[in-house]
């Protein structure tokens, strides 16, 4: 039997960290991102019903913008062409990276 807590505080596998700032790389590649553009990758559980089981969440903020992506994969899945299919949007629901 399995539960359905997950532990926040829990090791993360190896290689994560790796995964994580590959992630931010490929990102930064994508769209073209200035040194001075923070970007955020986290990975989120979900146990509502319909809902990925892991998703990774990717924040791009700067003085101008804040732009999101959510690729549902667990964050040790997520590819470069992942990365570069993402869809971009900022708070307001407009996807700024792709004129719109």
């Amino acid at each position: 039997m399995t539960s359905a807590f997950v532990n926040p505080l829990q090791r993360r596998a190896p290689g994560l960290v790796e995964q994580a700032r590959a992630i931010k790389q490929w990102t930064r590649d994508s769209l073209a991102l200035p040194d001075d553009t923070v970007v955020s990758v986290n990975e989120l559980a979900c146990h509502l019903p319909g809902c990925p089981p892991k998703e990774t969440v990717i924040l791009v903020m700067n003085a101008a913008v804040t732009m999101q992506a959510s690729i549902h994969k667990a964050l040790s899945e997520v590819a470069e062409a992942d990365v570069a299919a993402a869809v971009w949007t900022d708070p307001a629901g407009q996807d700024p990276a792709r004129g719109g």
